[in-house]
């Protein structure tokens, strides 16, 4: 992909693979390289290899990702939406979402005690050192809470049983060159 983009206001953005955030300011020149799920995967003109949120979107001339249809919340289960949204996640150095790289050990949708429903979702990382494992965290909690119903959200990072490439599809396997 490598398009280059200037951009129009300061942000902070999270540096790969070490989560840490550092600022980004109105004009200087990002080179994206993968626009999945809503976030971006960028190398900044110092060599930084950065993720800039989908709220952030606009920053780099692209419009902020909407969320599910007024159809398509209809027309499924929350526990179905929940694996959409799930689906929409991705690991900023990989062009796979979390769901196929088999990153997600379950998700479960059950009625919270104060009204509403409670998503919790399980999820690892491809290695347990790595720095992204809180930013997508993040992103799994604010799509989960951003469904209807959802009043609480818990997402935790499980690093046992560890990841390996058998949990991911066979789909993942074939995009990323392994089969």
């Amino acid at each position: 992909m490598r398009e280059a983009r200037t951009v129009s206001r300061d942000l902070d953005v999270t540096v790969i693979p070490y989560g840490e955030k550092i600022p980004l300011k109105q004009g200087s020149t990002v080179y994206i390289t993968q626009s999945l799920g809503g976030s971006h995967t960028a190398m900044t003109d110092m060599g930084y290899m950065v993720r800039i949120e989908g709220k952030d979107a606009d920053a780099i001339g692209e419009a902020v990702m909407a969320g599910p249809s007024a159809e398509e919340l209809a027309a499924k289960p929350l526990v179905e939406l929940a694996w959409d949204q799930l689906k929409t996640c991705y690991d900023p150095e990989i062009p796979v979402n979390i769901v196929d790289l088999g990153l997600v050990y379950s998700c479960d949708v059950a009625p919270n005690e104060a009204g509403g429903q409670k998503v919790t979702v399980r999820f690892s990382l491809t290695a347990p050192g790595c720095g992204m494992g809180d930013v997508l965290k993040a992103d799994i909690q604010g799509k989960m809470a951003s469904l209807p119903g959802v009043t609480e959200t818990d997402v935790d990072v499980a690093l046992d049983p560890p990841w390996d490439q058998s949990r991911m599809s066979d789909a993942a396997r074939l995009q990323l060159g392994l089969m």
